[in-house]
């Protein structure tokens, strides 16, 4: 990452989560527009215009996923097919995994451009009420060497707090199940409440699933060997 665009992330990562959330605005025909940074450092950016269809289409598959981890596989396709989208109606087709592959192209996205705008579809989509087993937080950064990598972020929820997701009538009593059985209360060591994971973009061509990782281990240069 050139020098000039770690400058850029500071002032990013310091806005607030309501600030983020408003790249989801609602669109025409109950679809949403959502910003798409490009070029490098958001030095381009793009509104684009997610179909109702898309979000609800998107938002039953995520509904239909039976733990944490099962979300997670989920939302990294949908991440991928949300790029894809995108690529429609801005340059991004032509981004490739890392930063040498699609040097100089139109449409190329640094890890800047990745971070910022996998959070913005991913607040979407929490917007949405489609995550019902993480929320969004601001994105994370690791420093190896003298390079600095940036990744969007979930945190994973208590069970207070996937029950408060769940729509109304939806939760019986007693059981800590949904109404179609799923066990909201079990959780695996991996899924402990506040246990984050990397929702990380940059390391796939367009439209690819994004690759999720737990937050630790992509500190720790976990992830695709890309550059």
């Amino acid at each position: 990452m050139a020098p000039a665009l770690r400058l850029l992330l500071p002032a990013l990562l310091a806005l607030p989560a309501t600030t983020w959330a408003m790249a989801g605005a609602q669109g025409p025909a109950g679809g949403a527009r959502v910003n798409i940074c490009y070029n490098y450092g958001c030095a381009s950016e793009g509104s684009v215009r997610v179909r109702e269809s898309t979000l609800r289409r998107i938002g039953e598959r995520l509904a239909a996923a039976r733990s944490a981890g099962e979300e997670r596989e989920r939302l990294a396709e949908a991440v991928g097919g949300l790029y894809r989208v995108a690529a429609t109606q801005t340059a991004i087709a032509a981004d490739r995994a890392g930063n040498l592959l699609d040097e100089g192209a139109d449409g190329r996205m640094d890890c800047i451009d990745h971070s910022t705008s996998t959070t913005r579809l991913l607040q979407l989509l929490e917007a949405r009420g489609a995550l019902r087993f993480h929320r969004v937080v601001e994105p994370a950064r690791r420093t190896r060497l003298i390079l600095q990598h940036f990744s969007a972020v979930i945190e994973a929820l208590s069970v207070e707090e996937r029950f408060e997701r769940l729509p109304p009538g939806h939760a019986l009593a007693g059981c800590n199940c949904t109404e179609d059985g799923l066990v909201i209360g079990e959780m695996d060591g991996d899924d402990r409440p506040g246990q984050r994971y990397v929702v990380d973009s940059w390391f796939v061509d367009n439209g690819e699933p994004a690759v999720v990782l737990p937050l630790a281990e992509w500190l720790n240069g976990g992830g695709p060997n890309v550059q």
